[in-house]
């Protein structure tokens, strides 16, 4: 790499310090309100599904459209009333979108017992992929007997992998400074 992009990278230290502070305290608010950080990201989605909608309603008007008009209206559509949803019912949606992948790992459970059965004969090992299949199918089974507690255990999860990945940045971040001052 050329001393210019080491300059460059050293310079701007402070940004990946700045991102793993917020990542940081993301993951610590997730930690100290699980309950309220599951809603705050349903709400999210649905801020982020509405900001879609309104765009693809905008796309209907152009020239050049690169699918159907009727596909894209339905997605502006659907989009559009999840949307509203998780806007106006971040609980009840965060509630849907846990069972969702209550409902999605169930099947992928499923998936990999059947796989790890018909490959048993080609691989070693095919007892991990089954076990994998197994666990799922347990979790996605929790999902569904206790949504409430999916949701803060999926919060507080995402609180830890936050932390995680803040830390990282900062100490990025500040082996960067040092390098920023060694060019």
């Amino acid at each position: 790499m050329s001393a210019g992009l080491f300059a460059g990278l050293g310079r701007s230290w402070w940004v990946l310090v700045l991102y793993g502070v917020i990542a940081v305290l993301f993951g610590i608010f997730a930690f100290v309100w699980p309950a309220k950080t599951a809603v705050a990201m349903a709400w999210a989605f649905g801020v982020m599904a509405l900001a879609e909608g309104i765009l693809s309603v905008f796309a209907l008007f152009r020239r050049e459209v690169t699918v159907s008009r009727g596909w894209l209206a339905l997605y502006a559509l659907a989009s559009i009333v999840f949307g509203l949803l998780g806007v106006i019912h971040p609980v009840a949606t965060a509630g849907v979108l846990l069972l969702f992948v209550a409902a999605w790992l169930i099947v992928a459970g499923v998936y990999r017992i059947v796989l790890a059965i018909r490959i048993r004969k080609e691989i070693t090992g095919e007892w991990m992929i089954a076990l994998s299949g197994v666990l799922a199918i347990i979790l996605g089974g929790m999902f569904v007997a206790s949504p409430a507690a999916g949701l803060i255990t999926v919060a507080l999860w995402m609180g830890l992998g936050a932390i995680v990945y803040g830390v990282l940045q900062i100490m990025a971040g500040f082996r960067l400074r040092t390098l920023g001052t060694v060019l």
